[in-house]
């Protein structure tokens, strides 16, 4: 672990603000330690600049605060949601993720590049996509 802590993958500001415990257990500050030397601190390396980490490991009650899915690899400590600091230093350091061919469980492009969620764990299916959520006012008839 190079250029990440543990501190700065189970920080949010969420958790304090709502009196939510993150303390991570002994599995999962294995899992995020595997996802930064495998993953994370590789690109970064590659990267030659910081990456900021918005959220990493959330607990189950942190998970359901910010609106994770159920199933969030979040909770796991197996994921992080990434920024380069814009959506242009994103969708580079997307690219370069895929140039790599780093062992990623998935990297998803977020709101078109509004952050990346990366992840890595005992899967290893290096899927690459995007999503994102069209809100939409519908008139009252």
């Amino acid at each position: 672990m190079k250029y990440f802590t543990i501190e700065e993958l189970t920080r949010s500001t969420t958790a304090r603000q709502r009196g939510i415990d993150n303390t991570p257990s002994q599995q999962v500050i294995d899992n995020l330690t595997a996802l930064v030397n495998n993953v994370l601190d590789p690109l970064r390396q590659a990267w030659g600049k910081p990456i900021h980490v918005n959220s990493g490991y959330r607990c189950p009650a942190l998970n359901k605060a910010v609106g994770g899915v159920p199933h969030s690899q979040h909770m796991l400590g197996e994921a992080a949601d990434i920024t380069a600091g814009s959506r242009d230093a994103n969708r580079q350091l997307y690219s370069l993720m895929r140039r790599l061919d780093l062992p990623v469980d998935q990297a998803i492009n977020e709101h078109n590049f509004q952050w990346i969620h990366v992840s890595h764990g005992p899967r290893h299916r290096r899927h690459y996509f995007a999503i994102s959520f069209i809100i939409s006012n519908h008139a009252k008839l």
